[in-house]
């Protein structure tokens, strides 16, 4: 057997699916919310979702091969830095710091990774959470490049040809810049490597008889998820103008990993659609003070006992149910014999 055949035949260009393009047109459509509304609490929600859904993506890429990936905050943390150092140093093209966003984590993630995807299951997952720690750790020690505990304020803001983007609008139109550029790499991710991707999650051994390289693909699909965090943590610095290590601490790889799970992991939609749930869920609930966590453990434990699927699953359902009651009620009428 070629060592070749196996990407052959797993691996194709495959066309958008159905959720994936209502991902695509939900996202786009979004650009038209400051246009729709002036109130500045639904666009910061909004761009909590959209730094949230960068988050969830970065989970969702790693979950697609089986893997519960809790590094995710800690590569926010390298992309959301990398580019506030860059802009202390002069650099403050929104396009230029996305790719500096971007490239920071893939740079670290790569020799990161090497090590960490030997492992499975419940060390991984051990691992990647103490990679967090560890990012947080060389961010409180190194006070002179990161500004230690005190993290870094008032650095020059972020320019849109020349234009800076420092009212309410441009900022929401930066974290969604950011989050539409982590949607187009993940699709790229899951088109073009989505079938090799199932088939290790599924059985890894299967595919490793077959000859696929199952190390490849994890080392290959790791840096990209430590890229799409990072877009989603320059965002969140350019939300709360300042790089703060409490704004990237390990425990809220929690929440990023409920999103996708709470929405449906099989799709790049349930990463969306659990997003825009529970940030609208977790700012209602904010209003409630000492009750917010308890009525968001209640809806994750809810969501988890009797949505299995997630949202997306939910939908789907409702959708099989109401074919299948049109095709019986509406059957195809059979062609005259004779």
């Amino acid at each position: 057997m070629k060592k070749d055949m196996p990407y052959s035949v797993l691996q194709r260009e495959r066309q958008f699916s159905g959720s994936d393009r209502v991902t695509l047109v939900a996202l786009l459509l979004a650009a038209a919310l400051p246009l729709l509304t002036s109130n500045i609490l639904v666009q910061s929600v909004a761009s909590q979702a959209l730094i949230g859904f960068c988050g969830a993506l970065a989970v969702h890429l790693m979950l697609r091969l089986g893997l519960l990936n809790f590094s995710v905050p800690g590569f926010m943390a390298v992309g959301g830095y990398a580019a506030a150092i860059a802009a202390e140093y002069g650099v403050q093209d929104l396009f230029a710091l996305l790719g500096i966003a971007f490239s920071a984590p893939v740079v670290l993630a790569i020799p990161i990774g090497w090590i960490v995807l030997r492992l499975k299951g419940v060390y991984f997952v051990l691992v990647t959470y103490l990679l967090t720690e560890i990012v947080q750790l060389v961010i409180v020690e190194t006070p002179s490049l990161t500004g230690g505990t005190n993290g870094l304020i008032g650095f020059p803001p972020t320019t849109f040809f020349g234009t800076e983007l420092i009212s309410g609008p441009a900022v929401y139109y930066t974290c969604y810049a950011a989050a539409i550029v982590a949607l187009f790499v993940a699709l790229w991710s899951t088109r073009s490597y989505g079938d090799i991707y199932d088939s290790q999650a599924h059985n890894e051994t299967l595919a490793q008889s077959l000859g696929l390289d199952t190390a490849r693909y994890k080392a290959q699909a790791f840096p990209v998820s430590a890229g799409v965090a990072g877009l989603g943590g320059f965002a969140l610095v350019q939300l709360l103008i300042t790089a703060h290590p409490l704004s990237f601490t390990a425990a809220s790889s929690v929440n990023y990993i409920a999103y996708v799970l709470i929405g449906g992991a099989a799709s790049l939609l349930g990463a969306l659609l659990g997003t825009v749930v529970l940030v609208t869920a977790i700012t209602q609930f904010s209003w409630s003070g000492e009750y917010s966590l308890g009525l968001f453990g209640l809806l994750l434990i809810f969501s988890v006992l009797f949505m299995r699927d997630g949202v997306v699953g939910v939908f789907t359902k409702i959708a099989h149910t109401i074919r299948g009651r049109n095709q019986l009620a509406y059957p195809a009428t059979q062609g005259d014999p004779t």
